[in-house]
């Protein structure tokens, strides 16, 4: 018998934390994105079918980038419309107009522009400056919003950068402030390399407040390089956010951030929720089993602590792919 079928973990509510926490799963796109193996688009497909039938209401499906930048994706027009009829939002990346207009064409409703805090991370990933990135957002932004699409800005090296280090809080609440400016409806917050401490992320959020971005226009996505991904989500539930990145099985890195390990998996966000009485709506057996599945296609155990403590010794490789 396993710890779920014996009740635990117990549910033991914390005061100030928000009653329910929508996870927004990244794991078929941010964490399929870094892998060195082609994943065939079938299994994607069936990865993101998975998900939803664990109870997941957000799954971030693909990227319509070019294939030089992320190969790996490079199958989105095939992939989205086979997981389109799912009764999930499907938010989907696009990095210009080109891109929006590829999302467009498949009836894409929720999508996702991708800034940075910092002007390295920026010339890295977009090969422009932060206020260069911003101006090309613009026009995707108010397309996306006339075509009554929900906009989402991810916002990279908010707490630290591998080339700059120290990232000025009042640095990131300027790039946030302009995105939602722009006509973003939510942000996320993203600790790229994983640096973040719990101090660091109260500081940023009250910082954001002051500069009147709403709780609710905000999520945050951590990775766990220092194994800080937990305590840095249980600060900003503190704090009201409500929404939390995470990946199936703790897949994911970043391409362009070779420091960067892997995010914050869904499982082991999904039984620390459920150990502070926040519903979530996921069944977290479910959850593992997809995976212990997906595990077994990229031929490696999962990462995800509560996947190993659920799964058993063998699951990540017996189980039939």
């Amino acid at each position: 018998m396993n710890a779920p079928e014996l009740g635990l973990p117990m549910a033991v509510p914390a005061e100030g934390l928000p009653a329910r926490v929508r996870v927004h799963e990244v794991g078929a796109r941010d964490g399929l994105q870094n892998e060195k193996a082609t994943v065939p688009v079938e299994v994607k497909a069936e990865f993101v079918r998975r998900l939803a039938g664990t109870g997941l209401t957000t799954i971030e499906a693909t990227s319509f980038v070019h294939p030089r930048w992320v190969p790996q994706l490079a199958d989105a027009e095939r992939l989205f419309p086979a997981v389109a009829d799912l009764p999930v939002e499907l938010p989907v990346l696009v990095p210009n107009e080109r891109g929006l207009d590829r999302a467009l064409a498949l009836g894409a409703r929720r999508v996702a522009v991708f800034a940075s805090a910092t002007e390295s991370f920026a010339k890295a990933n977009l090969n422009r400056t932060v206020d260069e990135a911003l101006a090309m957002f613009e026009p995707v932004v108010a397309r996306a919003k006339g075509a009554d699409v929900h906009v989402r800005g991810y916002l990279s090296m908010c707490f630290g950068d591998p080339w700059e280090g120290t990232v000025p809080v009042e640095q990131v609440v300027k790039v946030c402030r302009a995105l939602l400016d722009m006509g973003c409806d939510e942000l996320s917050l993203g600790d790229t390399i994983g640096v973040a401490t719990p101090g660091h992320v109260s500081a940023l959020l009250a910082s954001l407040f002051d500069a009147g971005v709403p709780v609710d226009a905000l999520g945050v996505h951590f990775h766990d390089t220092y194994g800080q991904a937990l305590s840095n989500t249980y600060a900003a539930l503190r704090h009201g956010v409500s929404t939390v990145d995470a990946s199936a099985g703790g897949l994911g890195g970043c391409p362009y951030a070779k420091s960067a390990t892997g995010n914050l998996a869904t499982e082991d966000l999904v039984w620390m929720l459920r150990g502070l009485g926040i519903d979530t709506g996921v069944d977290l057996g479910s959850l593992v089993a997809t995976s212990v599945w997906m595990a077994a296609h990229l031929g490696r155990p999962s990462p995800s602590r509560t996947v190993r403590a659920l799964a058993g010794p063998g699951d990540d490789s017996d189980q039939e792919k």
